[in-house]
């Protein structure tokens, strides 16, 4: 019998089983005398909305190790539930914490295609790629009820602007309308993240995203629409799917994928205590391994901040796992490549300029 069915506190479709002290608190809820408590601490949340109006919503990244110019982030939050997510420390800023607060207690920023079309109207903005997620995902299971991913695509459409999206979640398909006017004129490139095909290890690794399989299936009604569409191991941890990384590669090539790329596993702040206690009850006969594996790529630590190291990490471990993906890279995407972003189609105000 596996290690959480075991355990009668496990919350089933929940990646993150604790609730990490925020670091930004000064007070914090604590179990010292267990004895005297008669309820648990900790339950499993229902899901929580909360309705943001925020001034600004494209934002500019500035991490020399990061290809993207602009991102934006239409959610706080993500209820697909990632153990490893390194975005679950942004929730700290907010006053709630990267565990369970991070997967139940999502902000919806309403006015997010309203300031996205004003910064299109700024005589001062220069088309540029934007893209959507990076700190959470864009298709992530409230986007089907709110839609603002759609409003956003249609914002895109109109004003000819140039977008990238990442997601775990078939649900982009849904947009295939849209993306597909998108990609008629160069303006959007799409990257499918596949983690594992491996759906034991997945239904536990990230409860509430699509089947490995049902990404590669998304890739391949991507491609067939003709949409560039790329795939992103990402991340790989050793011990658990690295081995996955010629099957994933060669399975997304194989249905149409024009680019790949990865990164290595980080568990930057208190990333570190959720993904140790779900390596724990997940993995407990592993658990040593992979976690002095995690360790030895990145200086001795789980965590890492140095640019051009925390993606790729270093060392003999570091470079095996390189080493096979360039390989395999090369074996199944020799001669694919994105197609060049087409800036110039750019409308100002969304209009079409009457002296060109």
């Amino acid at each position: 019998m596996e290690s959480q069915e075991l355990n009668e506190k496990y919350f089933k479709g929940r990646g993150s089983q604790i609730k990490p002290e925020n670091r930004f608190l000064t007070n914090h809820y604590v179990s010292e005398h267990i004895e005297g408590i008669d309820e648990p601490m900790i339950q499993s949340p229902l899901t929580k909305l909360f309705y943001e109006n925020p001034k600004t919503i494209v934002n500019k990244i500035n991490s020399p190790d990061l290809r993207m110019l602009y991102s934006l982030n239409a959610y706080q939050g993500c209820e697909h539930g990632c153990s490893y997510c390194y975005a679950r420390n942004t929730h700290e800023f907010y006053g709630f914490d990267a565990g369970l607060d991070f997967e139940s207690k999502i902000m919806i920023k309403r006015n997010a295609v309203q300031l996205l079309e004003q910064l299109f109207g700024k005589p001062s903005w220069k088309p540029a790629p934007i893209s959507l997620s990076g700190n959470t995902d864009c298709y992530q299971p409230l986007e089907r009820k709110f839609e603002l991913t759609r409003n956003l695509l249609k914002s895109f459409l109109r004003y000819r602007h140039p977008v990238g999206l990442i997601t775990k979640n078939s649900l982009i398909l849904r947009d295939l309308d849209i993306l597909k006017d998108l990609a008629s004129e160069n303006l959007v490139h799409v990257y499918i993240s596949v983690t594992t095909l491996d759906e034991s290890l997945r239904r536990k690794m990230e409860p509430r995203t699509a089947s490995g399989l049902k990404r590669i299936k998304t890739i391949e009604e991507l491609a067939k629409a003709d949409i560039p569409v790329g795939v992103m191991n990402a991340p790989i941890i050793p011990g658990l799917n690295h081995h996955e990384i010629p099957t994933i590669l060669k399975a997304s090539a194989d249905h149409g994928a024009l680019a790949a790329g990865m990164t290595i596993v980080r568990l930057n702040g208190s990333v570190a205590p959720v993904f140790e206690d779900w390596l724990l009850k997940n993995f407990p006969d592993r658990f040593d391994k992979v976690w002095n594996k995690i360790k030895s790529m990145h200086g001795g630590q789980v965590s890492d901040s140095k640019f051009g190291r925390r993606m790729t990490g270093e060392g003999r471990e570091a470079e095996m796992i390189q080493q096979l993906f360039k390989t395999c890279k090369k074996k199944y995407f020799e001669g694919r490549s994105f197609p060049e972003y087409d800036l110039t189609k750019f409308r100002r105000n969304g209009n079409l300029n009457l002296f060109h």
